[in-house]
């Protein structure tokens, strides 16, 4: 400490330049400088909330690099929830180039996820929590605690996932129940260590904050969709079976089947009541063969296994991932002929090496398919993956969020442009306005005995409501499952059966329910008891099932066609309220790179982004016409043709070139200018001296450029542009 010099390293931190054997974009410069800037400013937590598959681990090994070589760390632990993030940031620490042609590793000690403790001269230690809970908590007889200050800073990977399940606390619980309650031995083990941290996630939590303090800086999937960096994804294609419609029900008297995993056995029993299971209980309350058949079936007329486009289809348990995949087997047999068996393979926790199928579901052709439950949900990297199937419900934004950006990366080798995801079990409209859509019951871990004690502790009636809700909610999903005894034993307590007792509490005044409870302390308990071989028991369908209709989820709108009438309403009604609306529909060889992305923004927070009215265009004409955001504002407000826009950029650079004779350089200037037109929608003025473009890598730049065009570079520009989007001859 005494030879360390905060001070002179924030010093050289301001000139050290982002000159490494790696190309930082914008966004994680900007992100690394907000970091930088909090730790000089004291600040000793920080959240970094970039969008999955923006490069957050470049991003922190720059970083880290950085932190290191100026001196202001000694060393780092890299923290991750999965070895197989661990092995995968290990790689990339190894891998990446810094300076002088040497990788990071070559520069600084690292010692990886088998090694237990960092040695003197190691600068970066890759770890997984569990592994550090072990040892920061659970040490072994022999096995001293690492000593507090054993790192100067901790970079958390994926920090949101530290927490059971995912959820969110409301504001309302945090009032009166202990945090401490909440959160995992993850905690505990920032907590041990007298470190800066740093967490980094795609999806802030209410719990992440809270550790973390607010984002110091964030970058959105839109954003990076808007700037090219990410893909966007189709109208999710919405399967409705008979089944997932109307749901599978026994009626009063029917025998129905139920499968005991446990002892390997399916048994009868004759249904006192009718039962009703809906499409959020398939694959997790019952097995239905049949619906997955249906499934199936169409999957494998839309999915190609032979083709360098990979799927990944999320499951509900791993006997349903085992179904799928011989489901999905037959059906491409069936459509097919014959396929590769490793074509299609189960990656969850329990297959036989989930790491190794992980690389190689990564790394090789086959497997093409991969069905998990969650194994792959956070962090893996796999730019091929073009199809996402959902058969399974999840409640938590962050874990749906987390899923989706499993496809958002790039892949110019296949040619990738936009992916598609097939929603089976409604989870579009389950998670609709997504942070609205908690669940009632947040931790599934409370008791009924932390309930009950706490409807007599708190003191508003907005907590009261809140707790009883919670009490109701669990009640209704517990009393299915009550014993004989316990259910007796319940009724004796209340006074009465479950179901009355339900309508009881409803209906009962908030300030009588302290009262009440009181009155019955033990009630929790009795809720609280073990039930005896219920909870793990399944039924199974045999109900058969048949493919009802495809829909797209264009939000409200059913259909392509009304999607495309509302968004040119939208367009027609705010035309004078978006400066860069104006621009596009009166003046468009104005319009600049920053205004473009602000309306592009504009359009996307109102539901419009430009794979949505691709897909709702094709869908109609059944012609797929790439024509850009520009080009669909125009149609929709004043009627402009809908050309392809590469069409249009050739179309342009002809008119350019025959309008005069060119000089060698300037042709060859004016075929990039076109190149970048099509890859990058607009070239402006401020496209030349842009670092991540072509011009100035080539030794452009405006001033240059300029020159070579005889000062007239900015009304060579101006032309082409107007060139682009004059309506073609009659």
């Amino acid at each position: 400490m005494l030879k360390r010099d905060e001070q002179r390293a924030h010093e050289l931190l301001k000139t050290e330049p982002f000159n490494y054997g790696f190309s930082l974009r914008p966004y994680q410069q900007t992100a690394i400088e907000a970091a930088e800037s909090a730790i000089a400013q004291g600040r000793r937590e920080m959240l970094l909330a970039m969008a999955t598959g923006t490069g957050k681990t470049k991003t922190c090994i720059a970083l880290i690099y950085r932190l290191l070589k100026v001196q202001r760390f000694r060393r780092v632990l890299f923290l991750v929830d999965r070895s197989a993030l661990g092995e995968q940031a290990t790689n990339a620490f190894k891998d990446t180039r810094m300076e002088s042609l040497q990788t990071f590793a070559d520069i600084f000690g690292i010692k990886e996820l088998d090694d237990q403790k960092p040695d003197t001269d190691t600068a970066v230690h890759v770890a997984t929590v569990q592994g550090m809970v072990q040892r920061t908590l659970y040490p072994g007889e022999d096995t001293p605690q690492p000593a507090v200050d054993q790192y100067d800073c901790i970079v958390v990977d994926e920090c949101h996932r530290g927490y059971l399940l995912d959820r969110e606390l409301s504001e309302t619980e945090l009032g009166f129940r202990g945090f401490e309650d909440y959160i995992s031995k993850y905690r505990r083990v920032l907590d041990y260590f007298d470190a800066y941290k740093i967490g980094l996630t795609a999806t802030p939590a209410l719990h992440t904050t809270r550790i973390f303090g607010a984002p110091i800086y964030t970058y959105s999937y839109r954003e990076a969709v808007i700037d090219g960096y990410l893909v966007d994804h189709e109208p999710p294609v919405q399967i409705h079976t008979e089944l997932s419609t109307r749901g599978i029900k026994w009626k009063r008297g029917e025998t129905v089947s139920i499968y005991d995993p446990r002892r390997n056995q399916i048994d009868l029993f004759t249904t006192p009541d009718e039962i009703t299971l809906d499409i959020e209980d398939f694959n997790r309350k019952v097995i239905t063969k049949p619906f997955n058949e249906v499934v199936c079936h169409y999957l494998a007329q839309e999915l190609d296994p032979a083709s360098r486009q990979k799927t990944l289809i999320f499951c509900a348990t791993d006997a349903h991932a085992d179904l799928v995949v011989d489901l999905l087997k037959q059906a491409f047999k069936n459509h097919y002929g014959t396929i590769d068996d490793d074509a299609v393979i189960k990656i969850t926790g329990a297959a036989d090496k989930p790491l190794q199928l992980i690389r190689r579901y990564k790394n090789e052709r086959n497997p093409n398919v991969a069905v998990t439950v969650d194994l792959l949900t956070t962090g893996v990297d796999v730019p091929e993956i073009c199809n996402l199937v959902f058969l399974r419900r999840v409640n938590s934004r962050i874990l749906f969020d987390q899923m989706l950006g499993r496809a958002t990366r790039l892949c110019e080798e296949i040619g990738k442009e936009t992916f598609r995801i097939f929603d089976v079990v409604r989870i579009y409209e389950a998670l609709r306005g997504l942070t609205a859509m908690q669940p009632v019951v947040i931790n599934p871990a409370i008791t009924f005995t932390q309930l009950a004690h706490e409807l007599t502790q708190v003191t508003s009636d907005e907590e009261r409501a809140l707790v009883r809700d919670q009490f109701v909610a669990k009640l209704r999903r517990k009393k299915r499952h009550l014993s004989e005894v316990n259910a007796r034993d319940f009724e004796t307590r209340a006074g009465m059966p479950p179901d009355a007792f339900l309508q009881r509490l409803r209906a009962m005044p908030l300030a009588d329910i302290a009262a009440w409870f009181t009155r019955n302390p033990d009630l929790g308990e009795i809720l609280d008891r073990k039930e005896e071989g219920h909870a793990a028991l399944m039924f199974v369908s045999e109900h058969q099932d048949q493919l009802l209709s495809i829909e797209r989820g264009y939000g409200e709108a059913k259909r392509p066609d009304d999607y495309l009438n509302e968004f040119t309403a939208f367009i027609n009604s705010h035309r004078n309220d978006i400066p860069a609306l104006l621009t596009v529909l009166t003046r468009p060889r104005e319009l600049t790179r920053k205004q473009l992305r602000e309306l592009a923004l504009e359009l996307d927070r109102a539901g419009y982004s430009e794979a949505n009215l691709a897909t709702a265009r094709r869908e109609k004409t059944n012609q797929d016409i790439v024509a850009r955001i520009v080009g669909y504002i125009r149609q929709a407000a004043i009627g402009d043709p809908l050309l392809p826009y590469e069409q249009r950029v050739d179309n342009a650079l002809r008119k350019m070139l025959a309008s005069r004779t060119w000089t060698t350089p300037q042709r060859q200037w004016l075929q990039k200018i076109a190149a970048q037109t099509k890859a990058n929608l607009i070239v402006d003025r401020t496209a030349f001296d842009d670092p991540d473009l072509v011009f100035k890598r080539e030794g452009g730049g405006f001033v240059r450029l300029d020159r070579i065009f005889g000062g007239e570079l900015a009304r060579v520009l101006d032309t082409f542009n107007d060139a682009l989007w004059q309506r073609p001859a009659a």
